[in-house]
């Protein structure tokens, strides 16, 4: 078990590596390391400077950045100095970060592209902000360059007691960083966790992941969202060494070069696995794959209990099949983990089927993040695993999921009556989600401030019928709508790639994406989809009527989080008149 204090308990241990490989970042030439002692030199550097410009114990500093080495290495730098680090999502708006830079008093910014530091410029008045550090190279007015501060990092990779002494002046107690909520009601909240916080959810979540030195992953997920933040800190403090990737798309690449032993995503990277494995399967290939398919069905007990099925036909089907789909996670991956937002039981059925255990976990930006986890020693599909046991749980009568304990968080910044309304009268944590525990396992089944009630008073869980939808591949998202509606309709984003493939392949000749889901047979491969998904489903449950949209939603187009949650506030206001013509005249009685 970790035996952690601080997070600079985390930076002590990368130091004393000296040698070993703590990270890697890929150039034009392809996957270059970086040496544990020369992040510790590069992470002196910055506090360096930080110091000269006067930032001190309890000061903001904010970062604006995809997932590249330069993120640690700030976000150690303001540890090292008891200097609250403040990360946002490198989608945001300039109002966006305008208002989370004066919200949270930061007095310097680091940003990684001219894309991020014109957000700074374009943000409005920010009195506060004293200085400004681009990452990349180039011309930037009235901003420092991350490469001018590091120019002595070289000198300062040797240990230096002095600095090392400085490490343990952080009390476990003090603030560590202010993470923002995604803002789908209302402004964004900043949320504060503590070293403690940050250090006893490491200390308990991690045990029974046989994380080891020497351990990889790949830091795709974005650093600004905790989940992935605590990944790359478990990763740190086990050993093990991170291969940073700004973009997503470069992800199927990375993971056959960098071949992590560690793959955590959110569920919707997973979703778009089993497309693409199964949009490639064609003619004889689809015939062997479903049979392959077939085979994993039979033994998803055994391979669930993390035995290898002793059937003949199974390994014929691993031989065939298999070992190709986990080859696409580089083929070194004894961990999988999906966090963020339900994976759904077809999806963890799927990767059962094909020998792979997704070990699903939940948590809250608040919760610093894991409350609960899948491990080696505990594991049961379509949960999210066991509370982890700093942490004490117990449900409302409504079902709500409320918990207390070490990594808790210490409340909203400059938000107290918001925080005090986030707990009960006896100081248990209100979660937001509908949860069942059986045997020690904990399911969410939905967000309380999710559910949807019909006109006529039945209740309905949106996400699992979503994630039914979400498992064919022509599917990109799925929002249910139905809230004091008389009945249960969705609108659906497609996968415009699997649609404009299936497009050819069947006679429809537009490239146009509105006249393509206008198309009839398009309308009618939709319908059939729904259906699939209606099947089994309670009469008040079931879609009654589809809407097929001609926009992808993304982060960058608003209609999902960063953790690629849908914000349906966003969803209904953009699509009202869509929605109201389905529940038009005629169209709604039950």
């Amino acid at each position: 078990m970790l035996e952690l204090r601080t997070i600079n308990d985390i930076l002590a241990g990368l130091a004393q590596r000296d040698g070993d490989t703590a990270a890697m970042w890929k150039g034009p030439e392809g996957w270059k390391p970086i040496m544990a002692r020369t992040m510790y030199g590069r992470v002196r550097a910055v506090v360096a400077a930080l110091e000269s410009w006067g930032v001190t114990r309890g000061d903001r500093v904010a970062i604006v950045s995809e997932n590249r080495w330069e993120w640690p290495v700030v976000d150690f730098a303001c540890m090292a100095m008891g200097v609250v680090d403040v990360p946002l999502y490198q989608t945001l708006s300039p109002e966006q970060v305008g208002f989370m830079l004066r919200d949270s008093g930061a007095k310097v910014v680091f940003v990684s592209t001219r894309e991020q530091y014109d957000k700074i410029v374009n943000a409005g008045e920010l009195r506060g902000l004293e200085r400004v550090v681009v990452f990349d190279a180039g011309e930037f007015p009235n901003a420092e360059h991350l490469d001018k501060l590091l120019e002595k990092a070289g000198e300062l990779e040797t240990r230096d007691a002095a600095f090392d002494a400085k490490l343990k002046e952080t009390k476990p107690e003090e603030l560590a960083t202010i993470i923002y909520t995604s803002g789908t009601t209302g402004d964004p909240k900043g949320v504060m966790l503590t070293h403690k916080n940050l250090c006893e959810n490491l200390r308990h979540s991690t045990d029974d992941l046989h994380l080891v030195k020497g351990d990889s992953a790949i830091s795709f997920l974005p650093l600004s969202h905790a989940l992935a933040r605590h990944l790359d800190y478990a990763i740190y403090a086990h050993g093990g060494y991170l291969a940073y990737l700004p973009g997503f798309d470069r992800l199927p690449a990375a993971m056959k070069e960098v071949k992590p032993t560690i793959f955590l995503a959110v569920p919707r990277v997973f979703e778009k696995v089993r497309q693409g494995v199964e949009g490639k399967a064609q003619g004889m290939q689809k015939r062997i794959f479903n049979w392959a398919l077939a085979q994993g069905r039979k033994q998803k007990k055994a391979i669930a209990a993390g035995k290898e099925p002793a059937s003949l036909l199974w390994r014929i089907a691993n031989k065939l099949v298999f070992e190709k789909i986990q080859c696409a996670f580089g083929g070194n991956a004894k961990l999988f983990v999906s966090g963020g937002a339900p994976l759904g039981k077809e999806t963890t059925d799927w990767f059962l089927s094909v020998g792979i255990r997704v070990f699903e976990g939940y948590g809250m930006t608040e919760t610093s993040p894991v409350i609960a986890r899948n491990t080696f020693a505990e594991y049961r599909p379509y949960t999210v695993g066991t509370v982890i046991p700093n942490l004490e749980t117990r449900l409302a009568e409504d079902g709500e999921l409320e918990v207390r304990g070490t990594s808790v968080f210490a409340g909203y910044w400059g938000k107290d009556e918001e925080t005090k309304k986030e707990f009960t009268a006896d100081g248990w944590f209100k979660t937001g989600d509908i949860a069942k525990l059986e045997d020690g396992f904990l399911s969410i089944t939905d967000r309380k401030k999710e559910l949807m009630k019909t006109s006529g008073g039945k209740y309905i869980a949106p996400q699992p019928l979503e994630s039914r939808l979400k498992v064919d591949a022509l599917v990109g998202q799925a929002a249910l709508i139905g809230d004091q509606r008389k009945f249960v309709s969705v609108l659906i984003s497609p996968n415009f790639d699997a649609l404009e493939k299936w497009a050819q392949q069947n006679g429809v000749q537009t490239k146009d994406r509105a006249k393509l889901v206008e198309d009839a047979k398009v309308q009618q491969v939709y319908k059939a989809i729904v259906g699939k998904a209606n099947e089994g489903l309670a009469h008040h449950e079931t879609i009654k009527k589809i809407a097929v949209v001609p926009e992808e939603w993304t982060v960058e187009s608003g209609e999902l989080t960063p953790s690629m949650k849908l914000k349906r506030r966003v969803i209904n206001e953009k699509y009202k008149d869509r929605i109201n013509a389905l529940y038009g005249a005629g169209n709604g009685a039950e």
